[in-house]
């Protein structure tokens, strides 16, 4: 793009987000296609078709943004090498239209960072319209739950009655193991955090049972044991507040066992929900005044950092993990010039 007769070169921030958007949409595109060719029901069939146009559409237009500053276009993932679409049903509907509401929840949050992230006139309005499609798909989604019954909503409070404000520290600490009630926020994020692992263990006993690679599978493995763990902590202070808690996913799994999706498409997605998780438990920390809470979420964030690591270690090995654009190594130019 010119600006002024001045060729403005992408900044590391704009290219951070279109080369990790590629990766996500590219994956995107064979888990949907793949929930479109099973998809039975004709209310939820639109919602994963819009959703896939979308990431195709993003797809085309990024590519179109990195050939033009010749830049080199990531592999990504295609429906020819990461997804079987004859491969049996393997997630119910109703699971699938929750999947595609909470990506978009994800995806508000991440555009809108996108949007902030950009400098370049062009990129700040393809984001801006990125962001405006993310929340068509949200509202559609999240009425078609609404519709259907199928909407978990967080617990309502007491209604307030009256301003008050906070005279004892026991707000922020426990004192001899006394605890005072939760807080709307805290409450919120208990919640959110709770549905998040609910449907990531969903998401991950379905890999576990069609993944290919032993190491792999028990990836999957360990993740679901981490997995029902936090959700097991979330519902037990929700509990402690007489507060109720989302129920699993479990039942909307199917038995199959076939190649479905390829193992690197897995893990990608894998990864992806192990950094939403890091990012989530860091804004509940932020957000969680009660020093149990806090700490609980910080204890949590450094076991889901160690699992990540076991699945970047699997990427590596197998050649799976694509190297994000970085700075030039000026020793290592500085070093071959020197051997010339």
């Amino acid at each position: 793009m010119e600006e002024k007769g001045q060729q403005i070169r992408l900044t590391a921030g704009e290219m951070a987000q279109l080369w990790i958007q590629y990766l996500n949409d590219s994956s995107s595109i064979c888990v949907l296609s793949f929930f479109l060719e099973k998809a039975e029901d004709e209310e939820i069939k639109p919602i994963i078709q819009f959703a896939l146009e979308l990431s195709k559409s993003h797809i085309e237009k990024i590519t179109a943004i990195l050939k033009e500053e010749k830049n080199v276009v990531p592999y990504g993932f295609s429906i020819k090498e990461d997804v079987d679409l004859s491969a049996p049903r393997l997630y119910s509907d109703s699971f699938v239209l929750n999947f595609i509401n909470q990506m978009a929840k994800i995806g508000l949050t991440s555009y809108a960072g996108s949007v902030s992230a950009s400098v370049r006139e062009d990129i700040r309005n393809y984001y801006m319209d990125c962001l405006d499609e993310t929340m068509q798909l949200y509202k559609k989604s999240t009425d078609l739950l609404l519709s259907k019954g199928l909407f978990i909503r967080s617990p309502s409070l007491p209604n307030i009655e009256k301003v008050e404000f906070v005279k004892k520290q026991w707000f922020m600490l426990d004192v001899f193991g006394e605890k005072r009630p939760l807080t709307a926020a805290e409450v919120d994020n208990l919640f959110a955090n709770l549905q998040r692992n609910a449907l990531g263990v969903a998401a991950l006993t379905g890999f576990s049972q069609v993944a290919q690679d032993k190491d792999v599978k028990q990836f999957f493995i360990k993740g679901l044991e981490i997995g029902n763990k936090h959700i097991k902590l979330f519902r037990s202070k929700l509990e402690e507040s007489k507060l109720p808690a989302p129920m699993g996913w479990d039942s909307e799994i199917t038995n199959s066992t076939a190649y479905t999706f390829s193992d690197k498409l897995m893990i990608f997605y894998t990864s992806g929900l192990i950094t939403l998780s890091v990012g989530y438990y860091g804004t509940a920390v932020s957000q969680s005044p009660r020093g149990d809470i806090s700490a609980m979420y910080n204890r949590l964030s450094l076991e889901v950092q160690l699992y990540a690591e076991d699945g970047a270690n699997i990427m590596i090995k197998n050649g799976w993990l694509e190297q994000p654009p970085m700075a030039s190594d000026r020793d290592e130019l500085i070093r071959k010039k020197n051997q010339l």
